[in-house]
């Protein structure tokens, strides 16, 4: 199968290797499609918490979509034609070769594990997030529920609450996640800061109650003259020792900055002068997959009532042979959106 390398240099090359193995547990899957995700980009920088330079070249990827083609014989839970989510290719020297894995699902073959094959108490914790899809959700589209369970998880733990304010960094496609997933739950008004005005549109399309160009106005001034007191909640959805100290000045006495994903450094300056007294910084820097398969529902659910468009969030398409003219497009920020990698 081919799958995609970073090598030691940030390089990004497609490979031929054997396509993985997989346990009485386990299935085999195709991949249909793979999502172009800002933790790749950070790996590609090599710039992302727990992953050393020994551990390079790696086979890249996590937001994958495939098809159910083999099970292994304990198998209960998937059967061939499933499509499925979040399957990864692990390192396998002996058989795959001297490759690492910062999951490796932008490999034409990956592994799921079946949940429904284990004991009760042995379950791996990934297998709670590899979901069989519904025959109505488009399976490359699909790609988006990945951010959507995510985020909404995160949503959930951060404490979002109903007619509360939320102050929202970023309007790529995990900012617009977190506008609507805040929009769903109650949270008012949800307000977007973006860098430039095609993103500020972004957020107003993706329903932000206000968007505020961070290049053109002065934000602290702008929402503390919305908000005197501050508001009880300011996202990261950036990952930014910069976006954590503008948010300081937002916060009102007791509130939050909820940063969503690992940041680019393992340590930050945090500047708390124009900060209350009492405030918390709160990192989610890995959602938890049993929480991330609750709000998968949830999401499924909105899918259906017309809520969520999976469409919205998608900018770009790109057949798997351009699979590095792509992060090429990502890494100069051309994808103003969810861009897919399809197979």
């Amino acid at each position: 199968m081919k799958t995609v390398i970073v090598d030691k240099d940030g390089s990004l090359s497609v490979k031929e290797v054997p396509k993985p193995k997989y346990g009485p547990k386990q299935a085999l899957t195709k991949t249909i499609a793979n999502g172009v995700c800002g933790t790749d980009i950070h790996l590609i920088k090599k710039a992302f918490k727990g992953v050393t330079e020994e551990m390079y070249p790696l086979m890249l990827g996590h937001e994958n979509v495939g098809e159910v083609v083999e099970v292994g014989a304990e198998v209960k839970g998937f059967k061939v034609g499933d499509k499925v989510l979040l399957g990864f290719t692990d390192a396998d020297p002996e058989n795959i070769g001297d490759y690492g894995s910062a999951w490796g699902s932008l490999s034409e073959y990956c592994v799921v594990n079946d949940a429904a094959a284990y004991e009760e108490g042995e379950v791996p914790d990934l297998a709670k997030a590899q979901r069989v899809l519904p025959d109505d959700i488009d399976p490359v589209d699909a790609v988006m529920l990945i951010t959507f369970g995510e985020v909404l998880s995160s949503v959930k733990y951060f404490g979002i609450k109903k007619d509360k304010p939320v102050v929202i960094f970023g309007c790529g496609p995990v900012g617009l996640t977190f506008i609507k997933m805040c929009k769903l739950v109650g949270a008012s008004p949800v307000i977007a800061v973006a860098r430039n005005d095609a993103k500020k549109q972004n957020a107003l399309d993706g329903g932000a109650d206000i968007a505020l160009n961070s290049s053109e106005c002065d934000i602290t001034k702008e929402i503390r003259t919305m908000f005197p007191e501050g508001v009880p909640y300011v996202i990261d959805a950036v990952g930014s020792e910069e976006v954590v100290n503008d948010a300081m000045g937002l916060i009102c006495d007791r509130g939050e900055i909820c940063c969503y994903g690992v940041p680019r450094k393992e340590e930050m300056h945090i500047d708390f002068s124009k900060a209350d007294y009492n405030w918390i910084i709160n990192f989610q820097q890995f959602p938890r997959k049993d929480e991330e398969a609750i709000a998968h529902e949830e999401v499924i659910q909105w899918i259906r009532e017309g809520k969520i468009n999976l469409k919205d969030y998608i900018s770009d398409y790109f057949p798997f042979a351009e699979v590095v003219e792509a992060y090429g497009k990502a890494l100069d920020k051309k994808v103003l959106k969810k861009g897919i990698i399809v197979y």
